[in-house]
């Protein structure tokens, strides 16, 4: 196989964005918002397919509201647990790759180390519900595939926590911030470059023979919400950003006294082994992605 042909859904996503930039260099990318691909719309998912014919889809687009989907869980399954097995049955009539992005919250948190692959899922809530359903969607679908758990994704686009504490410190001397909670903060160019890295493999691979399943796809080591929220205010008034608010008024605070809607796992952290080991890859530091985004985020102002 040479070029590919790429079809990209969500695209104006934060992770969407920045795989236009990474998958062009692999052929013919055909990217797609929602009004040419609709998630929630089987009819659309399927007219976009077949009119594009792809030898690969990427799919980043997903429902993402965690605490909304307590209430709107019929879309929230709509886009995260029906629409992955849809773009799987097209795929496979086609003989076509998927590879899909899922999530931290198919897990609890209860267990004291990170979550290899084969650990058993437990979501707490719908928004992992719904991802979950979509694996297993996507998995009993036919098609080849390859599915990349992440978590706590930021980048320069879009919403996220990095650009909310930016948002906070400008104006607040103090916040108080969840200190049990521990995960690795993920950066969606690290995840738009892993996954390039990753087609550019199979590319020059027979497909029968290239891996397949369930990958954890994060940031090398970890840290908790509150010393993440730290380690950016510290490097953004290092770097000129003019804050109120100091790295020392960062208060840490149990999860307890921030009550939300859905429930969060305790352990976010997932065993990227696997995918390092077949892909040949080097994962950095959780701090050389935040401070790549975060220095740029500061030219901004």
């Amino acid at each position: 196989m040479n070029n590919l042909r790429i079809l990209l859904t969500g695209i104006n996503g934060q992770v969407g964005h920045e795989l236009q930039r990474s998958l062009s260099p692999l052929g013919e990318v055909i990217a797609l918002d929602r009004s040419g691909c609709d998630l929630s719309n089987p009819d659309s998912i399927r007219s976009a397919i077949r009119e594009t014919r792809p030898d690969v889809i990427v799919n980043p687009a997903a429902y993402t509201a965690v605490d909304k989907a307590e209430t709107e869980s019929e879309l929230a399954h709509a886009v995260n647990g029906i629409a992955p097995g849809i773009l799987g049955e097209e795929a496979a009539t086609l003989g076509a790759l998927v590879l899909h992005y899922s999530t931290d919250y198919v897990f609890d948190g209860t267990k004291t180390s990170p979550y290899s692959e084969s650990d058993a899922t437990s979501p707490l809530g719908k928004y992992g519900a719904t991802k979950l359903a979509g694996e297993q969607a996507l998995q009993s679908s036919g098609a080849r595939h390859l599915i990349m758990r992440t978590s706590w994704v930021y980048g320069i686009y879009g919403s996220n926590f990095m650009k909310t504490i930016l948002r906070l410190a400008k104006d607040r001397e103090e916040l108080k911030i969840v200190s049990d909670q521990i995960g690795s903060p993920t950066s969606a160019p690290l995840i738009a470059d892993v996954t390039a890295h990753v087609l550019s493999q199979y590319r020059r691979t027979d497909p029968e023979c290239f891996p397949q399943g369930v990958y954890h796809l994060t940031a090398g080591g970890f840290t908790s919400w509150h010393g993440y929220a730290r380690w950016i205010v510290q490097y953004a008034r290092e770097h000129g950003m003019p804050l109120a608010l100091s790295p020392e008024n960062v208060i840490p605070i149990p999860a307890s006294e921030y009550p939300l809607p859905a429930p969060r796992p305790a352990n976010s952290r997932l065993d990227t082994s696997r995918i390092r080991r077949d892909f040949d890859l080097r994962l950095p530091p959780w701090e050389e992605g935040a401070a790549f985004v975060l220095k740029t985020l500061c030219r901004f102002g």
